[in-house]
C-alpha cells in the first residue's frame, strides 16, 4: 500500500490501486454518511480487546423479548379485566368473551386472544403510582419513578449492555421507532435500539441503512470498507489518542457486518412471509409490525420493542375500541400463536404493557380518564405460566383486590427470565453505581 506524500490518501475504482488524491474523491471516503448515520447511533460499541468482554454471555429462559407497548393507557376494563356484573357506568358498552381458562372471561375485542389464553399469563392486579403519561411511560420502560437526577436505561438497552448483539443483528431494535423513554438513559447511545424508521404495515415498507447507496454495488462497498481502514490508518498515526478511533472501528465493523449480511437484511425482509401467515396475523400496521417482530427474534436479535395504536380513550371509548381492538386482537394471538407452532414460544417472551389503566367510571364524554391505581398487563412464553390470571381488581376494577404487584417487581421478574439480575448494579458516567431495579422483587408466582 503506497502512501502519498501528502497527508492526504485516496484510491481509484480499482481497490487495489491507490493514488494520489483529488479532494472530491477524497470526501468520497464519507460514504457511510448516506449509509446514515442512524445506523451508527445504535451500532457504536465500545472498543472489545481480546481479553475483555463488554457485555456478559449469559442467557435465561427468554432468550429473546417482543415488548408491545401501547401508547396513551388502555383500559383494562375494554382488555383484560372486564366487570360484567358491574353497574353499566362501570362495566361500559361491551359484553365478554369465554376464555380457554375456565371462569375467566375478556373483554368482547379481545375473543381471539379468549381462545388461547391457555398460552399466557395476565396480571390484573399492577398498583401504580403515575397518572402522567410521561411518568408513567418511563415507569413501564424502566421501572423508576422519572427524576431530575438521572435517566433510567429502559428493559432493552439494560438487555442490550448485558447480553450483546447476535448473528450480525442489533441487540436491541424498535418498530417503527422508539419511544422517549426507551432509551438508554445512563448507558450511553451504543446500547440504544436501532429504528427501522419505516411502517411495515406500509406499502413503501423499507428499512433505512440496510440498502447500499444508489451506485454502490457489493463489490465497490467492499472497496470502500478498505479504503475507509487506510484512512483510519492514517489519522491514527497522528492521533494522540487512538481509543477513540478504536471505538469507532467497533462501530464501522458492525456496520459493515449487518449491510453486508444476507441473513441480516432478510430478518428485515416480511416480503418473504407466505400470505397464509401475513393473513394469521392480520394484513396491517399491527400485523406486520408484529410479524416483523417474530422474523427479528427468530433471526438473532435479542430486545424488540413493537408501539402500536393510540389508547388514550378521555371519549367516545366504544368507538375506538371497536377500531382498534379487533385489529391488536388479531395480531397478538397470531403472534403467540405463530411463536408456539415454530416451537420459540417457551424461550420468547411476549410482553403486553401500558402506561397505566383508566378510570372506574365512564365520563361524561363516553371515555375514561387517566388510572394508575390499578391495571393490567399480559404476557405470554418466556417461562411464564400457561393459563394463569394473578391477581385480580375490585368488583368496579378500582383498587387491587388480592396480589398487587409493582411495576418493579413485574420487570425484576421479566429480566430473571432474560438471565439478567435485576440486583446488578450498573455505573453511571459520574462512577455511581445504581441498581437495575431498586427494590424489585420475583414474583415466583407468575413462573412456570
Amino acid at each position: 500500500m503506497a502512501r502519498a506524500s501528502s497527508d492526504v490518501v485516496t484510491w481509484n475504482d480499482d481497490p487495489a490501486h491507490f493514488r494520489q488524491p483529488q479532494r472530491r474523491e477524497f470526501l468520497r471516503v464519507g460514504v457511510l454518511g448516506s449509509l446514515g448515520l442512524t445506523l451508527g447511533d445504535f451500532l457504536r460499541a465500545k472498543s472489545a480487546r481480546a481479553d475483555q468482554k463488554w457485555y456478559e454471555s449469559k442467557e435465561g429462559q427468554a432468550k429473546g423479548v417482543i415488548q408491545i407497548v401501547l401508547p396513551g393507557g388502555m383500559a383494562h376494563q375494554e382488555s383484560w379485566d372486564p366487570k360484567p356484573e358491574a353497574p353499566l357506568e362501570y362495566r361500559g358498552p361491551f359484553g365478554v368473551a369465554k376464555t380457554a381458562i375456565r371462569g375467566v372471561v375478556f373483554n368482547e375485542n379481545f375473543s381471539r386472544l379468549a381462545k388461547i389464553a391457555d398460552k399466557m399469563t395476565v396480571i390484573r392486579s399492577i398498583a401504580g403510582k403515575e397518572a402522567d403519561h410521561g411518568r408513567a411511560s418511563y415507569a413501564m420502560f424502566t421501572g423508576y419513578r422519572k427524576s431530575p437526577a438521572i435517566d433510567h436505561p429502559s428493559l432493552g438497552a439494560v438487555v442490550a449492555h448485558e447480553l450483546g448483539p447476535r448473528h450480525n443483528l442489533p441487540p436491541y431494535v424498535a418498530v417503527p421507532t422508539a419511544g422517549e423513554y426507551a432509551g438508554t438513559g445512563y448507558l450511553g447511545s451504543q446500547f440504544g435500539p436501532f429504528g427501522i424508521g419505516s411502517d411495515p404495515g406500509r406499502s413503501n415498507y423499507q428499512v433505512r441503512d440496510l440498502l447500499l447507496p444508489a451506485g454502490v454495488d457489493e463489490q465497490r462497498f467492499s472497496t470502500r470498507q478498505r479504503i475507509r481502514g487506510v484512512v483510519d490508518e492514517h489519522f491514527r498515526a497522528m492521533a494522540k489518542k487512538a481509543e477513540a478511533l478504536g471505538a469507532m472501528d467497533e462501530f464501522y465493523q458492525r456496520a459493515y457486518a449487518m449491510i453486508s449480511s444476507p441473513a441480516a437484511r432478510e430478518a428485515f425482509d416480511i416480503t418473504q412471509e407466505s400470505a397464509k401467515t401475513k393473513e394469521l396475523y392480520g394484513q396491517n400496521e399491527a400485523g406486520m409490525r408484529f410479524l416483523l417482530a417474530r422474523r427479528l427474534i427468530e433471526a438473532g436479535v435479542r430486545f424488540v420493542t413493537v408501539s402500536y395504536g393510540g389508547w388514550d380513550h378521555h371519549a367516545g371509548i366504544e368507538n375506538a375500541m371497536r377500531r382498534q381492538g379487533p385489529t391488536l386482537d388479531q395480531a397478538v394471538a397470531g403472534l403467540i400463536s405463530d411463536l408456539d407452532d415454530r416451537g420459540m414460544l417457551d424461550s420468547t417472551l411476549v410482553m403486553v404493557t401500558s402506561e397505566f389503566g383508566r378510570t372506574p367510571k365512564i365520563n361524561a364524554t363516553a371515555g375514561r380518564d387517566h388510572y394508575p391505581r390499578v391495571y393490567s398487563a399480559a404476557f405470554a412464553g418466556g417461562g411464564f405460566k400457561r393459563g394463569l390470571v394473578y391477581g385480580s381488581s375490585n368488583s368496579t376494577a378500582s383498587e387491587p383486590e388480592d396480589n398487587a404487584v409493582r411495576i418493579e417487581d413485574v420487570l425484576t421478574t421479566v429480566y430473571k427470565q432474560i438471565g439478567i439480575n435485576a440486583d446488578k448494579e450498573l455505573m453511571t458516567p459520574g462512577a455511581r453505581p445504581i441498581e437495575i431495579i431498586d427494590g424489585g422483587e420475583v414474583v415466583n408466582e407468575l413462573l412456570g
